[in-house]
């Protein structure tokens, strides 16, 4: 199965910006891309060696790495990138020329890094791998791909479990696991109440690796015709551009969508099972002690 590499997603990187109006998230940014490419459900698919992370987001990511230290995009906040002046004025991208400014940047980061020893806050690493330069990102999130290896791993109990917690901790009441065979892949039942007004919820866990496609959703709406006007659906895995279009069509139920990397970040973010921890960073003040 045919996936650009990363330094032919420059362009398509740029032009989904654009497009989305000069900024975008993640997956926005990922959507966009697929779709102005014409990637297929199979090549969304594709994971990057036993995943969880799917190859095109893998090299998606590269790309936008890459852009940065080029200066076209910028991070404004966590998985959300704008274009800079540099990049709204740009209409095309030599990867060639990228590459050359990436690799100059990073070792010129080394060698300043190692003539001052202080490498606390490095976010790029130039590594020398069979003679050429390459870019070794320590990514953010790279306990995210550590505990979906962790959710992957657990018992299909287990992790509705997990799901029917996070349910509760995020507000719901009277959620219960339903576990029943035969009931559509519906795995539970909650109650979201806001305000003066209750909705019931039906939800189901794919302790999925790989992409949820269209199929699924159309499934999981089944079962829910009739029943509920609300689902959810909760993954470790991701969502096919296919699937999240089924999920909101129009005339039918809308289904909400939680990927692995949005369930991570819940899951962080009530503390369940994640622990975070504030690192002290202890800088010396040599110009300091010269005026002594």
């Amino acid at each position: 199965m045919f996936i650009p590499a990363h330094t032919d997603l420059f362009q398509p990187t740029l032009n989904a910006l654009k497009s989305l109006g000069g900024s975008g998230n993640n997956q926005e940014i990922y959507d966009k891309v697929c779709e102005l490419e014409n990637f297929s459900e199979e090549q969304q698919s594709v994971l990057h060696k036993e995943g969880p992370q799917t190859e095109i987001s893998y090299r998606l990511a590269w790309a936008k790495s890459y852009l940065k230290i080029y200066g076209v995009i910028e991070s404004v906040r966590r998985g959300v990138w704008s274009l800079t002046e540099k990049g709204r004025n740009l209409t095309s991208i030599d990867p060639k020329k990228v590459q050359r400014f990436v690799q100059l940047n990073t070792r010129q980061k080394r060698q300043d890094n190692s003539s001052n020893n202080l490498d606390n806050n490095i976010e790029e690493k130039a590594l020398i791998q069979d003679g050429e330069e390459s870019l070794d990102l320590v990514e953010s999130n790279v306990w995210v791909e550590k505990l979906l290896q962790v959710l992957q791993k657990l018992s299909p109990d287990a992790f509705e479990r997990l799901c029917q917690r996070l349910l509760r901790e995020s507000g719901f009441v009277k959620v219960e696991v339903t576990g029943k065979r035969g009931d559509g892949g519906i795995d539970g039942i909650g109650v979201l109440k806001i305000g003066l007004l209750s909705f019931q919820v039906f939800f189901q866990c794919k302790r999925y690796i790989g992409s949820v496609g269209s199929s699924e959703i159309r499934d999981f709406r089944g079962a829910m015709v009739g029943r509920t006007d609300k689902g959810l659906l909760i993954t470790t895995g991701t969502f096919t551009r296919s699937a999240q279009q089924e999920a909101t069509r129009d005339g039918a139920p809308a289904i909400d969508l939680i990927d692995g990397e949005q369930l991570c970040q819940l899951l962080k973010d009530l503390k369940l099972g994640i622990e975070t921890k504030t690192i002290e960073v202890i800088e010396i003040n040599q110009t300091w002690f010269a005026k002594l």
